[in-house]
């Protein structure tokens, strides 16, 4: 009986930490959220773009702003669960499966492909700039890793994790030719998709998506692999 009441000691501390833990993030990934949106949306005003709308749809529309967002829906939505709210589905394990995708491949693209650049010290709010593209990234992970729920995940699902990338890069190849200018240099968001930047023009950002997109399987069919590991573990536990 020792050793079965040692496990569940372990297994309650590990739940203690990740709820811990996933009120911290999630309570930094809002905070980072709204504030990079101010200073966005008052750097973009004093450059000359006035429209606060537009502006708020623009910053909405960068693809670690949206992962993030859907990361803390989801980090709130376990921690619900953690405190008695209602079980979270199969549903659920694909929306975390695609977030968690998305995080990993906020965080290598960014830190491989664009922390080096420089941008105008009063567009970006440094620390902000670390939770949403490097801190969250690696909490989703470990996260992911450390989670003690049994996940029903599927092959198949990772397809399914494609269908928001894919929307959204249509989404924003059509509406960059209307961003102001004034409000960023580049009305692509992310260098890698502006085809100006290739001598190939859109045969270099479709060389660039197709690599991304290969990332983007790898991460989801790990967490697929993962899951199906643990729940074969589970079964040969019991």
């Amino acid at each position: 009986m020792t050793v079965i009441e040692d496990l569940h000691t372990a297994i309650g501390r590990r739940r203690g930490v990740l709820l811990v833990g996933r009120i911290s993030i999630g309570a930094s990934i809002l905070v980072s959220v709204i504030g990079q949106m101010a200073t966005s949306l008052t750097f973009w005003h004093e450059q000359g773009a006035h429209n606060v709308t537009q502006n708020a749809v623009n910053y909405l529309s960068f693809f670690t702003v949206e992962s993030n967002i859907l990361s803390l829906v989801l980090l709130g939505m376990l921690v619900a669960a953690q405190l008695g709210g209602p079980r979270l589905g199969r549903r659920f394990d694909v929306l975390l499966l695609g977030a968690t995708s998305y995080m990993v491949v906020t965080g290598i693209v960014y830190n491989a492909l664009m922390r080096g650049i420089e941008l105008p010290p009063a567009a970006t709010l440094d620390w902000a700039n670390e939770v949403l593209h490097l801190i969250a990234p690696l909490w989703m992970v470990i996260d992911r890793i450390a989670s003690t729920r049994e996940s029903e995940l599927r092959w198949r699902d990772v397809g399914t994790v494609l269908l928001f990338p894919a929307t959204w890069l249509a989404y924003t190849l059509l509406r960059a030719p209307g961003t102001p200018e004034e409000a960023i240099e580049n009305p692509y968001w992310y260098p890698h998709l502006d085809p100006s930047t290739y001598d190939e023009g859109y045969f270099g950002v479709a060389t660039t998506c197709l690599a991304v997109t290969a990332l983007l399987v790898i991460a989801a069919a790990a967490q697929v692999a993962l899951s199906r590991w643990q729940r074969l573990k589970r079964n040969y536990a019991c």
